[in-house]
């Protein structure tokens, strides 16, 4: 089975660090996309960024500070954060959503990473 295992949260003061970790395991196709959303309690899920083959998205409110990569090798996607916000502060979850010829794409969550960014 597909699983993702998040990691890399903390807590921080405002303007520092964090890189978060997405961890796959099981088998996929090679044509997929990872994405990192966050939620704040009480607040909808909202997309911080994604990865493909071919390229990166941010959502406005991270670009030029977060950064998200992939080492295929390692089966694993970060997400570097820094000059952290306190409006950062969510659980941090990662997707994965794969595709093949015939069938419908399918998506997999993981359990979610804590991020707190305290001023």
């Amino acid at each position: 089975q597909v699983q993702l295992v998040e990691s890399g949260g903390g807590l921080v003061q405002a303007g520092g660090s964090l890189r978060l970790s997405c961890a796959v395991s099981g088998s996929i196709s090679a044509i997929n996309v990872i994405s990192w959303y966050r939620q704040a309690p009480g607040e909808q899920r909202d997309l911080v960024a994604g990865i493909s083959s071919s390229s990166t998205n941010y959502a406005d409110s991270v670009k030029g500070r977060f950064t998200i990569s992939r080492d295929n090798a390692k089966n694993t996607v970060y997400l570097q954060m820094n000059s952290l916000k306190p409006e950062d502060t969510a659980v941090y979850y990662c997707r994965l959503v794969t595709y093949r010829l015939r069938d419908s794409p399918s998506t997999y969550w993981g359990q979610g990473t804590q991020v707190t960014v305290s001023s």
